[in-house]
């Protein structure tokens, strides 16, 4: 990519490369991320692009990546946080706080939604933490809005002094569009004022009120991204979007419905609701387009003719162009039920474990025992639907020995090494100082699968000098993994009759990454 015009509107590129120009062009210097579908590929790109000029940095906890980019902010150095949405959950403690606390260089967390959970353990809505932090979040819809949200996005942290969230989704990621770059800004020093602390906790949160959230709102009213496409002649209908959709709103309207107006919003939190009265106001019926859930439409739903999600006329996650052309074409009722069949993995197609995976005798014989099995998000959430069977429940990255903690009686906790490092190990921790009884068996192949084989740290003298029970074994060898199963039936039988914590390493390297 080598693109150094400013003007590079007669060029089309993607939504991926709009990040990295917008992430130039403000003149970032720290990047943190913790990897996931779909902001992996995005760090990627950074850490093949970018000179030395910019810290790269993979973290293993979501958290810990805001809180080094805190870090970084308050020395005066703008920084990025990458993270996909269920990232978002990890992060929100000191996201909540940084609010009040206030920051110095502009801080912006990039959040990978994954409408229609492609690659996830979940599908949620990144667009609500605006509201559970109160801060501004951005939503674009194409690669220009992407490049300019970005670039906004770290001034108007820098004068609310406040993280800011710009949304992205795979689509996006890959759409291609015209991009027309700003001047890049002149680097200045912006550190953390201590004047703060002279205010009560509750005096810092009417600070924000006074000072920060004003500027927030006038975003989300005057945001120049923020567009109105009115109808050709009298419009009964009308469409209200973010995001993605929105292009997709384009696209049917201007090959079949030039009849319907569209409201597109750039800024969704707060949301300008002085735009969103007005436009509501001007049409018989409203429809709201978004992904993944209703959360502009559960707004504004107090008025009788808004229609969406929760009226049935949309599904609940990913939206395709069909998706509106029907919501479109059945606007004039109230409700409908269209969306009602449940996708089921024997019609989806299973997504199971490599057929040579090193572990896979290992999930064989977790089948056999008549217990309670925790799994962890990661290679050993696919054992648990058929034909495995393995794991019985896994909650989270990181969950599976806090979990297993919790049970009736002695059982297997199944973690792998990211899982470990992401948050295993607090629950090992816990686990040891609460002397409760549960097996953790870690699957160690030094590779963060899942995510796109990124390495993990060795954790093994930690685990070691918190846990006096543990076991190391190398699977690596085919036919000596097929002769050890045995070996580590007879293991696991044996820890699960015995009080307290017990470890079992098994370590093979990753058929995938290796």
């Amino acid at each position: 990519m080598n693109i150094t015009d400013r003007e590079i509107g007669t060029s089309e590129i993607t939504g991926l490369e709009a990040l990295y120009f917008g992430l130039i062009d403000s003149k970032v210097e720290m990047v943190t991320g913790v990897a996931g579908f779909p902001v992996t590929v995005v760090m990627n790109y950074f850490e093949k692009h970018t000179g030395p000029e910019i810290t790269t940095m993979w973290m293993t906890n979501e958290k810990v990546a805001l809180e080094a980019a805190l870090g970084a902010s308050a020395s005066g150095k703008r920084s990025l946080v990458l993270t996909k949405h269920v990232g978002m959950n990890v992060l929100s403690d000191p996201l909540v706080t940084s609010v009040t606390h206030t920051i110095g260089a502009g801080v912006v967390i990039v959040a990978g939604d994954d409408p229609g959970v492609l690659a996830s353990q979940n599908e949620q809505d990144s667009r609500w933490y605006g509201e559970v932090a109160e801060v501004a979040v951005f939503d674009p819809s194409n690669p220009d809005a992407t490049y300019n949200s970005l670039v906004r996005a770290f001034e108007l942290s820098e004068s609310a002094k406040v993280p800011v969230i710009v949304r992205i989704t795979d689509r996006l990621e890959k759409a291609t569009g015209p991009v027309t770059r700003s001047s890049p800004i002149e680097k200045t020093e912006v550190t953390f004022d201590r004047s703060i602390w002279k205010l009560t906790m509750r005096g810092k949160h009417q600070h924000f009120h006074l000072h920060a959230q004003p500027l927030f709102l006038d975003e989300a009213e005057n945001d120049p991204l923020t567009r109105t496409v009115k109808a050709e002649g009298s419009s009964k209908v009308g469409i209200i979007s973010s995001g993605y959709p929105s292009a997709l709103v384009d696209e049917i309207l201007g090959e079949t419905h030039p009849d319907v107006s569209h409201l597109s919003l750039n800024v969704v939190s707060p949301l300008p609701l002085r735009k969103l009265r007005q436009f509501i106001s001007d049409h018989e019926k409203v429809i709201v387009i978004e992904e993944s859930e209703p959360f502009i439409e559960s707004h504004i739903s107090i008025c009788e003719n808004v229609l969406g999600k929760i009226t049935g006329h949309l599904p609940y996650g990913r939206i395709e162009k069909e998706n509106i052309s029907f919501a479109i074409g059945n606007c004039d009722k109230e409700n409908v039920a269209e969306y009602t069949e449940v996708e089921t993995i024997e019609k989806r197609g299973a997504r199971s474990l490599c057929d040579d995976c090193l572990f896979l005798p290992v999930y064989r014989m977790l089948h056999d025992l008549d217990i309670l099995i925790a799994g962890d998000m990661g290679c050993s959430i696919r054992s648990a639907p058929e034909p495995l069977e393995a794991v019985d429940v896994g909650f989270a990255l990181g969950a599976a020995i806090s979990t297993g903690s919790g049970f009736e009686k002695k059982s297997v906790a199944v973690i792998g090494d990211f899982g470990l490092a992401h948050s295993g190990i607090v629950g090992l921790i816990n686990a040891v100082q609460n002397n409760r009884d549960v097996l953790v068996m870690v699957l160690d192949n030094r590779t963060a699968a899942m995510t796109g084989g990124q390495s993990t740290p060795d954790l093994t003298e930690a685990v070691k000098a918190l846990c006096d029970d543990v076991t190391i074994l190398d699977f690596n060898d085919p036919e000596l993994a097929e002769g050890r199963i045995g070996e580590l039936e007879e293991l696991v039988r044996d820890k699960l009759s015995v009080k307290g914590v017990s470890v079992i390493y098994v370590r093979a390297e990753c058929v995938l990454y290796g």
